[in-house]
């Protein structure tokens, strides 16, 4: 084949030999333009993540623009663009039903203030604290949950995750803000005492230690102050012990008020101080356990 003969064949759309042949250009073009702009791209930067995407976004488009050319060399949408445009459409929606729901939530988040950037949230099951809001998806530093097996850490503070949750959760799940308006939360001590030992003076050390820990003026302050946005009922902010008489024990319960993020620490020296005071005042901390005891009296002589 001459070199004129396959330039005819080449510029030659009206018929199918000419239509695979100038295919075959088509496709080959297609690759060193990708393979080529794809190293051109790579070289303006070090970080390796970006020469990865960067490669990757060169083969795109590449691609993208390979299939187009053959529709025109093919003629697929003759007489039919009405009919493509058309089924295109309901695809798109179809395919991106996803991210119209996700920037309809991003202007929920926007709009309705729900949280920002900063803000202790809990949304699609993942709490933790806010780092990113984008138009599809919300960044969040995890934190642990005493009640979620998945998180590796059982209290509240960083598990070291960052998690993406699409903004669409906004409308069909509910999202807590533990700091957007008020930024303490309400914790409690459970702790059992023995039938029998000095519970008054056990109610006494934990009203006494709550009492210490309790961030209740700050709390009520943020009360007064979130009042004038909401119309919230008067909340009791005064650390308070409770009673609940069970068959195995008397379970005394230290509610109080702390900063959301320092709960976990309070929390923790607020129970070896009253463990430590319990253990001077000789209060023994129950348990629905017990202790059998087997003494022999002897060996058996047998008669």
């Amino acid at each position: 084949m001459t070199l004129e003969r396959a330039w005819d064949l080449l510029s030659d759309n009206t018929t199918t030999g000419g239509r695979l042949v100038t295919s075959v250009a088509i496709i080959v073009l297609g690759c060193v333009v990708a393979y080529v702009s794809g190293h051109v791209l790579a070289r303006r930067t070090d970080d390796s993540y970006a020469k990865y995407y960067a490669r990757k976004l060169a083969r795109y488009a590449a691609a993208a623009l390979v299939l187009l050319a053959l529709a025109i060399v093919w003629r697929a949408f003759a007489g039919r663009i009405g009919v493509v445009l058309g089924l295109a459409t309901a695809g798109l929606a179809f395919a991106m039903q996803e991210v119209v729901g996700a920037v309809a939530g991003w202007f929920n988040i926007l709009s309705g203030r729900i949280f920002r950037v900063g803000d202790r949230i809990e949304m699609g099951g993942v709490r933790g604290d806010v780092i990113d809001i984008t138009p599809l998806r919300t960044k969040v530093m995890e934190i642990g949950s005493p009640t979620r097996r998945e998180t590796p850490v059982r209290g509240r503070q960083y598990t070291g995750r960052i998690v993406a949750i699409s903004n669409k959760a906004t409308f069909t799940e509910p999202v807590y803000n533990y700091s957007a308006a008020f930024e303490f939360i309400w914790e409690e001590l459970t702790l059992p005492v023995a039938h029998g030992s000095d519970w008054p003076t056990a109610e006494k050390i934990l009203a006494d230690e709550a009492r210490l820990v309790s961030s209740s003026a700050e709390a009520q302050q943020a009360i007064r102050h979130m009042a004038r946005r909401y119309p919230v009922p008067r909340a009791e902010v005064e650390p308070r012990v409770y009673a609940n008489a069970t068959d195995d024990y008397l379970e005394l319960s230290a509610r109080f008020v702390v900063p959301v993020r320092t709960a976990r620490t309070v929390k923790d020296a607020l129970t070896r101080r009253v463990i430590e005071r319990f253990e001077e005042a000789g209060i023994t901390i129950a348990s629905t356990t017990q202790d059998i005891r087997v003494q022999s009296s002897g060996p058996d002589t047998g008669a």
